[in-house]
């Protein structure tokens, strides 16, 4: 199923894209899509049942934003330097194990909203990503197996970041990605069976038109069974939490100087295969 919410911000209600490209009414089974109900294998069923009956009322979705598929979120954990290009482009070493970082839940926005580019940022950089959504509470998970058993679905992700605030301000990386409008997320959430090889999965990211990430999940150095598992080694995933998986490689930290950096007035771009495609228009803060 692809799952999405859709309305202003802050009133945004369920809906569900059915095969053939029609948006349908969720409210009348679901009153929201979030943690609850991805946990909720009933609710699910229900929802799977009166879709295929044909029984779910459409929607007009002229005009109708896009919000982010997911509410209530609880944690988003991320995943840095996890693609054997990306490293390769920034002069990284791969690492031996995951590196973990997080990025506030209130950064998250739906796919075709403004991206704020920060005061004083003159090197705000975009980064497409899978993204992993939580459907079972994980701990301490024995196996990759046992990790994608606990996977509610996937989506597109856009871990923007400003890398002074990341790399030259001191401390963590969380000043560069914790910035307000930075996590884009949409604009479905795709259920796990929709995705049987999380590896196989093609990310592309443009800029002004100009095709920038041109990558595949099958370049993770650590992919997202072994992510999910790693991560329940050190905390506890909850349903509705998320996992960014890293970017592949050509972001502009990467490139040439002067390198490209965004700006006001760009426009983003991005897509990853089955998951559906973002829009967003940059604008000062």
């Amino acid at each position: 199923m692809k799952l999405l919410r859709v309305g202003m911000s802050g009133a945004e209600r369920p809906a569900l894209l059915d095969a053939e490209g029609i948006l349908r009414d969720l409210s009348g089974l679901a009153a929201d899509i979030d943690g609850a109900l991805l946990a909720d294998d009933a609710a699910l069923g229900r929802i799977r049942s009166a879709a295929a009956a044909g029984e779910l009322p459409a929607l007009d979705a002229d005009g109708l934003r896009v919000g982010p598929p997911l509410a209530r979120i609880g944690k988003v954990v991320c995943i840095g330097l996890n693609y054997h290009d990306h490293a390769r482009e920034t002069g990284a070493e791969p690492p031996t194990e995951p590196v973990i970082f997080f990025k506030a839940a209130d950064t998250v926005v739906g796919p075709n909203d403004t991206v704020l580019v920060p005061r004083g940022s003159v090197k705000t950089d975009w980064e497409v990503e899978l993204a992993v959504v939580i459907g079972r509470t994980a701990r301490y998970l024995e196996s990759g197996e046992e990790a994608l058993a606990h996977v509610a679905g996937y989506a597109v992700a856009h871990d923007v970041s400003e890398r002074e605030f990341q790399i030259e301000r001191g401390g963590t990386w969380d000043k560069g990605k914790n910035c307000e409008t930075f996590n884009p997320l949409g604009p479905w959430l795709v259920t796990a069976d929709e995705v049987p090889d999380p590896q196989a999965l093609s990310l592309r990211l443009w800029v002004n038109g100009e095709l920038k990430q041109d990558g595949t999940t099958a370049e993770q150095i650590f992919p997202v069974a072994e992510v999910v598992r790693y991560v329940s080694q050190f905390m506890t995933l909850y349903p509705g939490d998320v996992i960014n998986t890293g970017t592949p490689a050509g972001v502009a930290l990467g490139r040439p100087e002067p390198k490209p950096f965004l700006r006001a007035g760009d426009v983003v771009e991005l897509e990853i295969d089955g998951l559906g495609r973002q829009r967003q228009s940059l604008a000062d803060a």
